[in-house]
């Protein structure tokens, strides 16, 4: 919707400033008088503005939802804006784990799910509250419930959408177990 919108805007100031100069030329050059919204007589006639056509705007490059949607900008083009690294110990499910690279933008690195998790990081950034929420820390003296969900313990590290990520999780208790499973795929799915 945001991107239609864009479009529709970048479009009508293109047409707009095409437009503006040729109605301005035909009105200078028809034959009759051309009627004006500007005083031509009295005090107010020496301050008349300069007619004439507008000056084209700047071809600007279209910001990075436009360009294609991929969510990179001029001279950005092949950088991943996701890179994390995904350290997973403790979980007692085969292959889980270990060091994983993981990067967004293209999919790319040694993550066993990496498609899926950045379809995941993605969906959450999609939104206010889940930019500000994934990889936020439960803050202290939140009420938890007391269920123990392993010894599972992971720490992710790097940028995420181009802002630096450094958060842990485990499963000690039920805002944490809540947390994992909110970062599964990036995290392994130990339910």
């Amino acid at each position: 919707m945001l991107r239609r919108l864009a479009l529709t805007a970048v479009v009508s100031l293109a047409a707009l400033a095409a437009a503006v100069p040729a109605s301005t030329a035909t009105a200078s050059g028809s034959l009759g008088p051309t009627p004006a919204a500007v005083p031509t007589s009295g005090p107010l006639a020496a301050a008349r503005p300069a007619l004439g056509p507008l000056p084209m705007p700047m071809p600007l490059p279209l910001p990075g939802f436009l360009d294609g949607g991929d969510g990179t900008g001029p001279g950005e083009a092949g950088e991943a804006l996701t890179r994390l690294t995904v350290s997973v110990e403790n979980t007692g499910v085969a292959g889980a784990d270990g060091t994983f690279e993981l990067e967004c933008g293209p999919t790319g690195g040694s993550h066993p799910r990496g498609q899926a998790a950045c379809d995941r990081l993605a969906e959450a950034g999609a939104t206010r509250a889940g930019r500000q929420e994934l990889f936020r820390p439960t803050p202290e003296g939140t009420m938890c419930t007391m269920i123990h969900g392993g010894d599972a313990f992971a720490r992710i590290v790097g940028t995420w959408e181009g802002r630096a990520v450094d958060t842990t999780a485990s499963r000690r208790d039920g805002c944490e177990i809540a947390r994992w499973n909110s970062l599964v795929p990036v995290l392994p799915d130990i339910r």
